[in-house]
């Protein structure tokens, strides 16, 4: 994946507005802002976790595996909650099956079937990761107080609620 590094400037925008005259060079300057931003913090996830031995997708697994009171879910649950394929969370399982952070269990009413349960390792582990990420996203947010925040999530909200217009095949005009 390329990560947006060099934002163009507000010239670079007006430039562009006058070859592609429907462009709003507000709404692709916040755009692309928010893209920027996302990529920092995708890499500032990445750097965080890599301090305690885990990748992001790993994480996540163990994420959804503590969202459950007994730490235990299907792996075709964690796959679409995970929004991937059934293939990439065997991947994932694995690695952390042979790290010793989870381990495959029979289901009991249905012994074809396994499910995923984080082990005591997989939670000591989660027990040194989350106090450290919770502390370094406090910090991210410090100087934005509690009202910022709320319009922050709305704002982002919204966007999220018309991302799919992005890749429809007739978006509005």
């Amino acid at each position: 994946m390329l990560w947006l590094q060099d934002l163009p400037k507000y010239e670079t925008l007006q430039r562009f507005a006058r070859r592609y005259p429907g462009m709003d060079i507000s709404a692709v300057e916040t755009f692309l802002t928010l893209l920027r931003v996302a990529s920092d913090l995708f890499k500032g996830l990445d750097a965080c976790l890599a301090r305690h031995g885990l990748q992001q997708g790993r994480w996540w697994v163990l994420i959804l595996l503590m969202r459950r009171e007994d730490l235990t879910a299907p792996p075709s649950e964690l796959a679409e909650q995970a929004g991937v394929t059934r293939a990439t969370m065997t991947g994932l399982v694995d690695s952390l099956e042979r790290t010793g952070l989870v381990q495959r269990i029979a289901d009991a009413e249905d012994r074809r079937s396994v499910r995923i349960r984080m082990t005591e390792r997989g939670q000591e582990v989660m027990d040194a990761v989350m106090p450290d990420y919770y502390r370094r996203v406090a910090a991210l947010f410090a100087d934005i107080d509690d009202e910022e925040r709320q319009r922050l999530v709305a704002a982002l909200e919204s966007v999220q609620a018309r991302v799919a217009f992005l890749g429809a095949e007739d978006a509005p005009e």
